[in-house]
């Protein structure tokens, strides 16, 4: 009996641990947070259960009893409303708001289930929906006033930047200065100023951009001045070499704020005042691709009398115009040859020099051989000559 009875609760416990375990719950639940108007908002929201959970939206707006809930699909509320969704182990979602509004406050509800009948409005289901919430809060911008805001006098050499914050409601825990989307070094401020400078010692190409402070509220708030000067252009290569019947490639790059909206080449005469316009496509000879920050001047089917010279690339921005010169030097189809008619020539002498020299050098060492060959000839006639002497002396 007791066996039985153990039995049962031991099937009980089982069947209650496995169904907690099948039964949907999070693992990542959507962040409140704090905008501006225009700014966008991304809610993530990620749930375990088996079978996998169903995700669903909803957003509620106002406060009970008279509250509003309205369920979110892809697409909503003028297409602002983006839902990403998928169902591979677990169930993710992400809810992405742009464009935002004052009239998108409110709290946003991520809701899962796995039950079956959970959409069946006859059946109520046995597990409920299980939710999530976050709210988004939307803000107005607040005014921030600079000063200047906008640097274009070209006679100007320096400049102190301001940014004042007159909405003084915000909390300010520190402030910093952008230059093209990079920190300044060293601008960062104390907490509770809500009126900041930057100076620029010397304004040229290379300090020229947008700046952008930053108050670090919530949510962090920022204002622009922009810092326009003339475009700098200049020649990757002031010299470019190119073979006769090829093709050269000529390029020029620019650099500073705002940078060349229309870009120009033109080929010098013998004298610089002397400049022919050219034109894309002009015969199949040129052809010209341009960005914002580079041009390209492709020269093709080079001809040595008519395209070496000089070429001049010119950038226009709405603050002026500047150039630079290339000099594009053509060589024959031949040049390729003299190196190596020179090594020939080089290699001819060399032999020529040996065969000269072995050819004086023989007479002389043969000479040389038959004086030392005829020396102990000699001296053995000698010899001989004593040793008769010397026989015929002890003979008498």
């Amino acid at each position: 009996m007791r066996r039985k009875l153990f039995g049962v609760i031991l099937a009980v416990c089982i069947g209650w641990f496995q169904a907690e375990a099948l039964t949907a719950g999070f693992i990542k639940s959507p962040l409140s947070q704090m905008k501006l108007i225009e700014d966008s908002a991304e809610l993530d929201c990620e749930v375990i259960g088996n079978p996998i959970p169903e995700v669903q939206w909803w957003f509620i707006e106002g406060e009970e009893p008279i509250e509003t809930v309205t369920q979110l699909f892809d697409g909503a509320k003028e297409d602002r409303v983006r839902i990403n969704a998928t169902y591979i182990n677990h169930a993710t979602s992400t809810l992405i708001l742009t464009n935002l509004t004052l009239n998108d406050t409110g709290v946003y509800e991520c809701r899962a289930s796995n039950d079956p009948d959970r959409n069946d409005l006859r059946t109520p289901p046995k597990v409920k929906w299980i939710r999530s919430q976050a709210n988004v809060i939307v803000f107005e911008h607040p005014v921030i006033t600079t000063k200047p805001e906008v640097v274009s006098d070209q006679n100007q050499t320096s400049a102190t930047l301001s940014c004042n914050l007159t909405n003084t409601t915000f909390l300010v825990k520190g402030n910093y200065w952008t230059h093209n989307g990079k920190t300044i070094e060293k601008s960062e401020s104390t907490p509770g100023k809500y009126f900041i400078e930057h100076i620029i010692k010397k304004i040229d190409y290379h300090s020229a951009g947008i700046y952008a402070c930053f108050f670090q509220t919530e949510p962090e708030v920022n204002a622009t001045i922009e810092v326009k000067v003339p475009p700098y252009v200049g020649a990757y290569k002031h010299s470019e070499n190119a073979n006769e019947n090829d093709k050269a490639v000529l390029t020029c790059v620019s650099h500073g704020y705002p940078l060349p909206t229309d870009w120009s080449w033109y080929k010098l005469g013998e004298n610089e005042d002397e400049k022919v316009p050219i034109v894309n496509g002009t015969v199949d000879k040129y052809e010209i691709k341009s960005t914002p920050n580079k041009t390209m001047l492709y020269v093709k089917d080079l001809d040595i009398n008519a395209d070496m010279g000089m070429y001049q690339c010119q950038g226009t921005n709405e603050m002026g115009s500047a150039s630079d010169q290339i000099q594009l030097r053509v060589r024959s189809q031949l040049a390729a040859l003299w190196p190596f008619l020179g090594i020939v020539a080089e290699v001819i002498i060399l032999i020529t020099i040996i065969f000269i020299y072995e050819k004086r050098r023989k007479p002389d060492e043969i000479s040389d051989d038959d004086d030392s060959g005829s020396a102990p000839l000699k001296s053995n006639a000698a010899t001989n000559h004593k040793d008769k002497n010397v026989r015929q002396r002890n003979s008498n």
